[in-house]
């Protein structure tokens, strides 16, 4: 299956577009860095795996947020979201939604 993201900037009720994603992964108790990407003109990511199957493992997703709310001349809270998820069935699919205000956020498993 696989892993997607989706960013959708509650405030402005529209897709986060061009938000940096770095994907991390946590083996024997040190993050290593597995992959990258942008979101696109919907907010989406659905290529942060590339080639690279999706492991049963502890993931970290961050969102390089400062960017994307500077170039709006917004200041916010978080320069950066972190979500760090448990897959436990790789055979799964899992969408990591994150919806986004300069002041909060709040994310879950989507479908």
């Amino acid at each position: 299956m696989g892993l997607s993201t989706h960013i959708l900037d509650t405030a402005l009720g529209r897709p986060a577009a061009n938000v940096r994603l770095i994907l991390m992964e946590l083996r024997d108790g040190v993050w290593t860095e597995l992959a990258g990407g942008m979101t696109d003109d919907d907010g989406r990511c659905k290529t942060l795996l590339g080639n690279l199957p999706l492991e049963a493992t502890t993931y970290e997703l961050t969102f390089d947020t400062s960017p994307y709310f500077a170039a709006q001349g917004i200041t916010s809270l978080y320069p950066h979201v972190k979500i760090t998820f448990n897959v436990t069935d790789s055979t799964q699919h899992y969408h990591i939604p994150l919806l986004l205000t300069a002041n909060g956020y709040t994310t879950y498993r989507g479908s």
